[in-house]
């Protein structure tokens, strides 16, 4: 549970960052286009946006998920190194196993399997997601624009 506690946490950061770096992307290229605050923008901008939304962020995306999967790999292993007799002995006592092993190991397994499926939903699902909500979003507007003007 804590594992899973944990990976939701890192997930929920990605995507969140994700979707508002595109936002502001959308914002921007309004106001380049002169287009006004409560209009909604073409779906070509939108397009747009989320494709250079995911280009910018899928290194920071990525720099994490790799970043946190080879820091869990020791842990996950366990990997035991005793650094107080490495640096007076110049014997380090390297290890697999041992009494955190037990706690340690599942916990570790379940963020690095979690965070490798989770990056590809951040960087892949959820910006095809969020296109499709915007898609529905103007055609929804236009039919309730069609049946004002009615």
């Amino acid at each position: 549970m804590i594992g899973i506690i944990s990976l939701a946490g890192v997930v929920v950061n990605n995507a969140i960052v994700l979707l508002d770096y595109t936002n502001l992307v959308i914002e921007r290229k309004k106001i380049d286009l002169g287009i006004d605050e409560e209009e909604t923008p073409d779906i070509n901008i939108i397009r747009e946006s989320v494709v250079q939304g995911g280009k910018t962020r899928l290194r920071p995306v990525l720099l994490t998920a790799i970043t946190t999967v080879l820091g869990l790999l020791p842990m996950a292993t366990g990997l035991n190194i005793n650094f107080v007799k490495f640096f007076t002995e110049l014997d380090a006592e390297i290890y697999f196993g041992g009494d955190n092993y037990v706690f340690f190991s599942p916990m570790s397994w379940t963020i690095i399997y979690g965070l490798t499926f989770a990056t590809f939903l951040t960087l892949i699902i959820v910006p095809i997601m969020y296109f499709l909500v915007r898609k529905g979003q103007l055609r929804f507007n236009r039919v309730k624009n069609k049946l004002k003007s009615k």
